[in-house]
């Protein structure tokens, strides 16, 4: 059986591939680069005959993770479940760490999106709060408070 290497990230399907880019950069995360792919690859790997997809590949200024965003040129794509809670089976958000979680939840809440639910605080060591982002992503936002 062949082991993990190491984690290279997390790839998210979106609607509108600038207004997902934007969200993100405003959390924080830097465009690492930008590019249509299509052909023989993508349609094998995706296993959708005659694919074309346009990617946004962020990552934090640290370089610890990066974050892939996609939207297909073709075929159009699939409606998910823009108001999916926590308890739906699939992936159901990315989670970082911020300085000033209440500071991150109001400069999204400006831009018009908004808490899924509240903001918790977990035994005084950590603040948390799922913010819904474009097409319904969540996002978990954390601070350490202890």
């Amino acid at each position: 059986m062949a082991h993990i290497k190491r984690f290279d990230h997390v790839g998210i399907t979106v609607s509108d591939l600038d207004a997902a880019t934007a969200f993100f950069v405003g959390l924080g995360l830097e465009v690492e680069g930008r590019t249509f792919v299509e052909g023989e690859f993508l349609d094998t790997v995706c296993g959708i005959p005659d694919s074309r997809t346009e990617i946004v590949m962020l990552r934090m200024a640290d370089g610890s993770a990066r974050l892939e965003l996609a939207t297909f040129v073709r075929p159009d794509h699939e409606p998910g479940s823009p108001a999916a809670m926590a308890n739906e089976l699939g992936l159901r958000n990315v989670s970082f760490e911020v300085d000033d979680l209440q500071g991150a939840v109001d400069g999204l809440a400006a831009d018009g999106y908004g808490l899924v639910g509240g903001v918790g605080e977990y035994e005084n060591t950590w603040r948390m709060a799922y913010v819904r982002g474009p097409d319904g992503i969540v996002v978990s936002l954390f601070e350490s408070v202890g």
